[in-house]
């Protein structure tokens, strides 16, 4: 293979960034799109010269001119359709959250074994270049034992646009903590090299989207949907086997003091980091009183180009490592999962 030809299943908002990281690669192509919304499927055909768009994805999958497929569909959609792809002969790489349950993302991997294609979940924050930085320093071992980490992303007015499939509980299975609070849980236990949860307690709460309050626009979707019964926020603590605790906290819509505010914490027994920019945090001698905070880390990160389209192109010509792993993301799905039953029950989950 010299190079890869790609088909996108959605021609949503997002497929229009994922497309311009993909064409990038001077190795990969797009020849097909497709959306059960015929203009958004030409919409981004028109944008990126695309010769061939479809209505049905079982049209698309049938092109034996396409290696693989980028699937952004909405949630409930996920599994169903990465499975109908690899059984096409598709190698996939899926847009978050992985599925609707861990059932359905063991069902996934179970199949991308039976045919031997690549699956991958495209976690695009482990490839910014201040989280490969921060993940170097740590898999050095230079933050000593990390003990604790608090994962947030708080909005104050950022629910995708009201009406849309976001919002329904039957298509997206959860909203904040699905939409974006995924994307720093999964950096966290990255960054730790963490993937081993025993407990989990979880609250989530729906105070705004239900009201009509906290739109941020997100979203070209329909406005087809009357119920909003997700989460506009939500919470929870992880416990790790090894002792260690993860602190996630999401919001789509609250009243804070910032408009939107970001971060992965470390805290290591050796020095502290953060994400969002990349900082460490040390005391330069024990017995001394100054103490370091260093903002301009010099750290290289292990994929230069710091993308996951060019991550799962180099992987499939030239075995470059995917940095998302299947059963990682089925841990992350695993820990979403006890959050909603957490949050069901009022109790402690095991896993």
């Amino acid at each position: 293979m010299k190079e890869v030809r790609f088909g996108f299943i959605g021609s949503g908002k997002i497929s229009h960034f994922s497309a311009e990281s993909l064409l990038k690669h001077e190795h990969a192509r797009l020849v097909a799109t497709q959306d059960l919304n015929k203009a958004r499927a030409d919409e981004l055909a028109d944008k990126f010269d695309i010769t061939h768009r479809y209505t049905e994805s079982s049209e698309l999958f049938a092109r034996p001119d396409i290696d693989a497929v980028y699937i952004a569909v909405p949630n409930k959609f996920h599994a169903a359709l990465a499975i109908d792809a690899m059984r096409a002969g598709k190698h996939v790489l899926l847009e978050k959250p992985f599925a609707m349950s861990a059932a359905e993302a063991e069902e996934v991997i179970r199949v991308s074994k039976e045919t031997g294609r690549v699956f991958t979940v495209g976690m695009n924050q482990r490839f910014n270049e201040d989280s490969q930085k921060i993940k170097a320093i740590a898999k050095t071992g230079a933050l000593g034992e990390i003990y604790y980490a608090k994962a947030y992303w708080f909005r104050r007015e950022g629910i995708p646009k009201l009406g849309t499939w976001f919002g329904n509980k039957a298509l997206a299975g959860a909203g904040a903590i699905n939409d974006i609070g995924v994307h720093l849980l999964d950096l966290c236990l990255h960054a730790m090299d963490n993937f081993e949860p025993v407990s989990v307690f979880g609250t989530t709460y729906t105070k705004f989207g239900n009201r009509g309050l906290g739109e941020g626009g997100w979203g070209i979707s329909d406005a087809t949907e009357s119920t909003f019964d997700v989460d506009d926020l939500a919470s929870a603590m992880i416990k790790m086997r090894n002792g260690a605790t993860v602190c996630l906290e999401v919001s789509w819509a609250a009243h804070i003091a910032d408009a939107n505010r970001m971060d992965v914490e470390l805290f290591g027994t050796e020095m502290g980091a953060s994400l969002y920019p990349a900082k460490l945090y040390k005391r330069s001698d024990p017995h001394n009183a100054d103490y370091q905070v260093i903002e301009n880390v010099a750290a290289k990160p292990a994929l230069e180009h710091c993308d996951r389209f060019h991550n799962f192109v180099n992987h499939l010509l030239h075995d470059e490592p995917l940095l998302v792993t299947a059963q990682e993301a089925l841990v992350v799905q695993k820990i979403l999962d006890a959050v909603a039953e957490s949050t069901r029950t009022g109790k402690s989950v095991d896993l």
